[in-house]
């Protein structure tokens, strides 16, 4: 809650005031002014104002024309003015002189625009010339452009700023720091602030430019939007065909938004390169033409058009609504984005207040603040950026409001709250009164004590003297003094006066001085708690002073918190509690911006704890040292008490709940208990909830397990919860323990700020909109001493006692601290506490000395239940805490018990929708009971809207309704209820009313009951025709029983058939020989009824097939197979046969199998067979008669698990056999398998050639034979082109431990590397691994094993020589060439290198070098030894033919190679190892 003060612009007389325009950053307000006088020369001017409408001296800014518009420097002070002639004037606050550029304009100035860092300045006249000017350091303008269109401008608007532009912290940091280098003392003080207090700080130290936006858009008066780019290029965008009457930049979004004089909304999407595309296009609403426009918030956009309402319109959720309560029509609106306050200017003089609450941009979430009278209508009001200052525009008269909060300040027995800026009341807390106290001065802070009363403005102090009564106060001195800071103690102020706090008496006279150095800075805060004085520097020193005696004697060495924190966070407000141990400082950030971080500076151990409200944690340093504190994490709020960091930085659920509870909130005002050191009250503001890019998506509301509640007489809290209002937080401070949250609850709307406390209870400032004289302050009792208001100190120290040890969960203590406590209203207390606590052991000791035994049988009652929270409602229950209940309850998710709560409290509407959305198990059942209830309160309609919704209703509305025949049948009517027709009808039926009985059946569609009645009157052809229409069961079945007592049998037996009541239909027609239609109705009756019709059909020796068929069908097989066998009945027999199932006994099966075999239908003779178990029967059959054993017959005929084992082996080798014989290998295999027959298993897979089966089922195997089984068939394949095939054959040969079969393989390879690939290096160590095998073999033949080994010795041996032979070729032909010939002389050659390859390398020696003569000798040579074989196989062709052609031998000339006998060049994988 604030008070304004309004002070008048100090402007000449006879003056209209056309304009006025706040600086962006400072308290400079300009105001544009016409003078009618005629005998002045000057007809128009410019003046300057500071925030109390003192006008700046030397300004001088005047011509013989009107201004006509003027646009303030975005940073500097620098105010450029338009001019009717078309002069553009250019003051300069730094040179105290103003510049005139009059060489562009012609015509009156309309716009002025200056770009986001003042760079660049856009002027337009009316004549259609519009002008870019540079605005140089010295303030200087240069023309860069010129421009001529054909109409008149009206808007200009720069495009938003990229990257660092748009920081606040830059922009904050920036504009102060040119605020002080133009020499402005209070930002020069605070720039000195920042520097000193941050020597170092990386966030200062970094210094960046601004990429500042040059492109802008231009509106004009014919409609035509013009883009102007950094480069000066002019171009027109888009034409909205009629005037414009506001333009503006949705900067979040890059979308500009265009209001027109025919109330169109016009959206355009903005492009890098400056094109508009149209997005949306709107028309708005409105009594007549809109008059202003502006932004209320990212993308809400207000609106005034001639109406007592603002219209609101969201465009981002396309949304709109309206804010009332100004009662008059409103003509100009201001917005100011800092204090989120919404000022409408009336008609009739007045300034109506929306504020906006912290959250989405809704209707709900604008408050309608107290409306400020002041004189004539304005024409136009404006909000200070950077101030709280609200300038408004009468024409006649300039008035600044100056915003303040309320001064307040409390004592131990009064309290004193400002009324106007000229007024305030002092309030005797006990017992209350009221005294007014008004003053001469403009009232700037207020402070108390006992006695007296204390005011000040900065410049003046006033003391005034209260009497005993309290209803008197005197004068009692006063004196000027420059001080913004003041408190009392006792006879002596304490002021704040630059570097200095003086000790004075109340007439001013200086008592004593205490210096503050020049690094300590100048006092921002000072507080007075008990005998302690203790203030903070705008360096972020705090210093602290005892001042029991007759000279303040300082108690503490000064701390520099500042530099104790790693962040930019500066000191804003101290307080001191009782004793002096513990100091607690408030936070802000550099932008102004509060930090949620309430840091407590605990004197004696020389630590900083404290509580961050954001995170809802307590801070507190991980060192005990004082002098090794950590704070790395203090700018996020990172320290957690150590308690709960040892419990692995986890909070137990209560814990997190309170801690959820008081998240995403600041500490606004900190109050001390001034009798307990320990306790501290905090209100808590909610954070802003629209940080960039988020703006509109608000916070979900903490769901907490608790929400506690403070009470008085006359004041009920609220619990709208939407976790935006303020809330109260007590904390305990202790060095043992840290800062402990203690409890929290939100502060009514109804309270504008919290005051002070004192146990028992909490002060606040009540919001009030009528300055009539009344209470402002209110006392709410802290709801642990409810009751306990009168109570002596003793009692309210152990209740204290008793919080705090049951806040660190000391038990013991807190017991101690009230064991000598009688009262039964302090334990009710305690037992209220133990629903915020959880200590139901602690309640059940309440209840128990408060005698209350209901609520101790409840609490064992509710034991059983497994949610502790559910368990601690009932103990609210029983303590009348409903509400806490119903929050409990809801936390758990027991919305069962929730509903039982809201039904027991006589909350129906509650009830239902909690069963509707959660409980919907006992939806009906809460419908019920409601009804119930409407029942029994004479509510009649709610009590058959509650029956009908609980499916209750054909049995309860007839119960209630039937005393009253009249309004039972109009409901049964109107209802259309079929069963409630039924029922009615009934009624009828039974007081002889036949013909509306018969109308309400057939409404109700009761056919059943409208054949009964037809039957009852004897009207059989009626009651028939209605049966055969609708088939109705329950209908043909009652006429059935109507016709076989009138011996009707025939149309009883069809109605019995469809009533589906067949055993009747079967009795009827046996009775009375109907036999062609006893079998149809008895193959859909009873098995037993089939039985007895059979053995109807046997005894009349007729109709054996269907007697067989009913037998069949009933399950008697072996019966109707008796009777097919014996009346041969072979159609009757087949059927029956191709349904049997194993079911049927074995030797009806065999019969059967042999019947078929006589008829030589040998398939189904097996399957009869298998059925009956006679599997060796069925396998001869099989082999016999040739039939096809499938997978499934095979299945069938494996054996039982439990049978014996050598049975099912013969059985499974038998199928096995039976299957080999037929072709099935797989199925074979599976069988030999099953039966343990791994080798003829294998053997049946070799036959199926599945090459991936074979390798399998030889790896699975593990056995020697079946190995070299798979060896020997994978060797058959063509295994030189699949090296896996090669790599298996060796690998079974290894593992089947055939080492001599090995041996044989690796001798094939080699002899296949030397035929195919002539490769003797390959066949050489492929007959090395030959050789190794056949040595490790064991062969039964021993002579057989030498002589292979001879062999393989001997032919390795030839291998080897001509292998080196070829390696030698390189460095010795000759010998090589000798070698070769010795090779071709050994009588053996051919076991081991093909003598065709010798010749052919000698062959190809002498045709290389030339000699073609013994080359020709060779060739003719290796003719004569092999004939038979191709030359080209050994030797070239092309080596050939050259031959030939030198020897002349032309009948010898080869031709090109066939194809098929052309060298065939492939890769074999090297896959022996060698």
């Amino acid at each position: 809650m604030s008070v304004f003060f309004d002070h008048r612009a100090a402007t000449s007389a006879n003056s209209v005031h056309t304009d006025i325009q706040w600086h962006p950053s400072f308290a400079l307000l300009a105001v544009a002014t016409k003078i009618d006088d005629a005998d002045n020369e000057a007809q128009g001017a410019v003046s300057l104002f500071f925030d109390e409408g003192e006008a700046v001296e030397d300004i001088n800014i005047e011509k013989n024309c009107a201004p006509t518009t003027m646009s303030w420097h975005p940073t500097r002070k620098i105010l450029s003015v338009g001019w009717e002639n078309g002069d553009i004037t250019l003051w300069n606050e730094h040179e105290h002189e103003a510049s005139c550029a009059s060489d562009g304009h012609k015509a009156p100035v309309n716009i002025l625009a200056w770009s986001s860092n003042g760079t660049r300045l856009i002027s337009g006249d009316e004549r259609g010339v519009m002008i870019a000017w540079r605005c140089d350091a010295r303030g200087q303008l240069h023309q860069l452009q010129n421009y001529q269109k054909r109409s008149s401008y009206t808007h200009c608007l720069f495009r938003p700023v990229a990257g660092g532009g748009n920081d606040p912290f830059y922009n904050n940091y920036t504009a102060l720091a040119r605020a002080a280098v133009e020499g402005d003392e209070t930002a020069l003080d605070m720039f000195g602030t920042w520097n000193k207090s941050k020597v170092g700080n990386p966030l200062l130290s970094q210094i960046y430019e601004s990429t500042e936006s040059l492109s802008c858009y231009v509106g004009s008066e014919d409609g035509l939007i013009y883009h102007i780019d950094d480069k000066l290029v002019l171009r027109e965008c888009v034409n909205v065909e009629t005037m414009i009457k506001s333009m503006l930049m949705y900067e979040a979004k890059n979308i500009l938004v265009v209001v027109t004089t025919t109330m169109m909304l016009i959206q355009y999407n903005c492009s890098p390169d400056g094109v508009l595309s149209e997005i949306m296009k709107v028309k708005l609403s409105g009594k007549s033409s809109i008059t202003c426009v502006i932004w209320t918030g990212p993308g809400l956009m207000a609106t005034v058009a001639g109406e007592d309402v603002v219209r609101l319109w969201d465009l981002e959720k396309d949304n709109n609504f309206s804010l009332g309560g100004a009662l008059e029509q409103i003509n100009c609106l201001s917005y100011s984005a800092s204090k989120r306050i919404l000022a409408g200017g009336l008609v009739n003089g007045k300034i109506a207040m929306w504020q906006h609450r912290p959250g989405s941009y809704l209707q709900e979430h604008w408050t309608v603040l107290p409306t400020i009278d002041l004189s004539d209508s304005f024409i136009q009001i404006q909000w200070s950026a950077a101030h709280p200052l609200l300038a408004a525009n009468n024409i006649s008269d300039v008035i600044i409001l100056n915003e303040q909060p309320i001064s307040t300040s409390i004592g131990l027995q009064s309290a004193v709250v400002q009324v106007s800026p000229y007024h305030v009341q002092l309030e005797t807390l006990d017992p209350p009164n009221i005294l007014s106290i008004r003053t001469d001065i403009h009232i700037r802070g207020v402070c108390n004590s006992e006695d007296h009363v204390v005011l000040w403005n900065n410049k003046k102090i006033v003391v005034y003297e209260i009497n005993e009564e309290k209803n008197f106060a005197r004068l009692a001195g006063t004196f000027d003094i420059d001080s913004p800071l003041t408190a009392i103690f006792q006879q002596t102020l304490f002021t704040a006066e630059t570097n200095t706090i003086t000790a004075r008496n109340f007439q001013g006279t200086m008592k004593q001085t205490m210096q503050l150095t020049e690094a300590e800075g100048v006092p921002i805060s000072i507080d007075i708690c008990g005998h302690y004085l203790v203030i903070a520097t705008n360096t972020g020193f705090v210093k602290g002073w005892d001042i029991s005696r007759r000279e303040a004697r300082q108690y503490i060495s000064p701390k520099n918190i500042s530099e104790s924190l790693p962040d930019t966070s500066l000191v804003s407000s101290v307080k001191v509690n009782c004793n002096g141990t513990k100091i607690s400082i408030q936070l802000r950030k550099p932008t102004g911006e509060p930090d949620s971080r309430l840091l407590i500076w605990y004197v004696e151990q020389d630590q900083l704890l404290g509580y961050d409200f954001s995170a809802g944690q307590a801070i507190q340093p991980f060192s005990e040292s004082g002098s090794d504190i950590d704070y790395e994490d203090l700018i996020t709020g990172g320290f957690i008490n150590s308690e709960i960091k040892d419990k692995g930085n986890m909070l137990d659920t209560l814990e997190q709940a309170a801690a959820e509870e008081v998240s995403r909130r600041f500490p606004k005002e900190v109050l001390w208990d001034p009798l307990d050191s320990r306790l501290l009250v905090v209100q808590a503001s909610p954070l802003s909830l629209e940080p960039k890019n988020t703006r509109g998506h608000q916070k979900k509301p903490v769901s907490s397990a608790f929400r506690s509640t403070a009470t008085n007489a006359g004041t009920t809290q609220q619990k709208d919860d939407t976790d935006m209002d303020d809330r109260v937080v007590s904390l305990f401070a202790t060095a043992d323990n840290g800062v402990l949250l203690h409890d929290s609850f939100p502060m009514s709307p109804g309270y504008n700020k919290l005051l002070g406390v004192s146990v028992p209870s909490f002060y606040f400032i009540l919001q009030t909109r009528n300055q009539a004289l009344k209470e402002r302050v209110s006392a709410v009792t802290m709801r642990n001493f409810v009751g306990l208001e009168k109570s002596n100190a003793e009692v309210r120290q152990a209740m204290l006692d008793f919080a705090y040890h049951l806040t660190i969960g000391n038990l013991d203590e807190a017991f101690k601290a009230i064991k000598l406590i009688k009262s039964e209203t302090v334990w009710e207390n305690m037992a209220k506490m133990c629903v915020k606590t959880r200590r139901l052991d602690v309640a059940a000791l309440c209840l128990g000395h408060m005698g209350h035994a209901r609520g101790a049988q409840a609490l064992r009652d509710v034991a059983k239940e497994p949610e502790l929270n559910a368990r601690v409602a009932m103990l609210a229950i029983q303590l009348g805490m409903l509400d806490d209940a119903e929050q409990l309850y809801m936390s758990c998710g027991r919305y069962d018990l929730l509903n039982k709560l809201y039904q027991a409290s006589n909350q129906w509407s509650k009830a239902i929708a909690v069963a509707e959305r959660h409980d919907r198990v006992h939806l009906r059942s809460t419908y019920y009971k409601f009804a119930r209830h409407c029942e029994l309160s004479g509510d009649i309609g709610a009590a058959i809207n509650g029956y009908e919704k609980s499916e209750t209703h054909r049995f309860e509305v007839p119960r209630m309704l039937f005393d009253n025949i009249q309004e039972l049948e109009a409901y049964v009517i109107k209802s259309k209820d079929k069963k409630l027709l039924a029922w009615w009808a009934q009624y009828l039926e039974s007081t002889g009313e036949m013909d509306t009985a018969l109308q309400f059946y057939q409404a109700a569609e009761d056919i059943m009951s409208f054949v009964r009645i037809w039957c009852y009157c004897g009207r059989f052809d009626e009651a028939i025709s209605i049966a055969n229409n609708t088939n109705d069961r329950a209908a043909c079945y009652h006429l059935a029983r109507q016709l076989e007592n009138q011996e009707r049998y025939v149309e009883a037996v069809q109605f019995y058939g469809k009533a589906q009541a067949y055993t009747n239909a079967t009795r009827l027609c046996r009775a009375n020989q109907l036999d062609s239609d006893l079998i149809s109705y008895a193959m859909y009756s009873t098995e037993d009824d089939m039985v007895i019709c059979a053995q109807y059909y046997e005894e009349t020796g007729a109709n054996w097939d269907k007697a067989i068929m009913l037998y069949h069908k009933s399950g008697q097989v072996s019966k109707a197979l008796e009777l097919a066998f014996k009346h041969q009945q072979f159609s009757a027999l087949q059927h029956i046969t191709s349904n049997l199932d194993s079911s049927v006994e074995p030797e009806t099966l065999h019969t059967c199998a042999t019947f078929f075999m006589e008829h030589q239908e040998y398939s189904k003779a097996v399957d009869l067979l298998v059925l009956a178990k006679k599997y060796l029967e069925a396998l001869d059959i099989c082999i016999d008669k040739h039939i096809s054993i499938t997978e499934d017959m095979a299945e069938q005929m494996s054996p039982d698990k439990d049978a014996e084992p050598e049975y099912k082996r013969v059985l499974f080798e038998r199928i096995g056999e039976c299957c080999m014989t037929q072709g099935a290998y797989h199925l074979a295999t599976k069988k030999f398998t099953q039966a343990g027959n791994r080798v003829k298993a294998m053997r049946a897979l070799l036959k199926s050639g599945d090459t991936e089966k074979i390798i399998f089922f030889a790896g699975v195997s593990r056995q020697k034979e079946i190995y070299v089984m798979a060896a020997n068939y994978l060797q058959r394949l063509d295994w030189r082109k699949d090296p896996e095939i090669m790599k298996n054959i060796i690998t079974f040969y290894t593992k089947g431990r055939a080492l001599d079969s090995l041996s044989g393989f690796y001798d094939a390879c080699a002899q296949v590397e030397i035929d195919e690939y002539q490769n003797y290096e390959k066949a050489l160590g492929a007959l090395s691994e030959a050789l190794k095998c056949i040595n490790k073999a064991k062969m039964q033949d021993v002579s057989t094993q030498e002589a292979k080994i001879n062999f393989l010795k001997r032919r390795i041996a030839l291998l080897k020589r001509f292998v080196q032979a070829r390696r030698t070729y390189e460095e010795n032909p000759e010998e090589a060439i000798k070698e070769c010939l010795a090779l071709l002389d050994e009588h053996d050659i051919e076991s081991g290198v093909r003598s065709g390859d010798i010749y052919g390398f000698m062959i190809e020696h002498y045709a290389s070098t030339g000699d073609y003569q013994k080359a020709y000798h060779l060739v003719q040579e290796l003719k004569q030894r092999l004939p038979t074989a191709s030359l080209a196989y050994y030797v070239n062709n092309e080596v050939l033919n050259q031959i030939y052609q030198t020897m002349g031998a032309e009948e010898g000339l080869l031709g090109d190679m066939p194809a098929e006998e052309e060298e065939i060049e492939e890769e074999v994988p090297e896959e022996f190892g060698f």
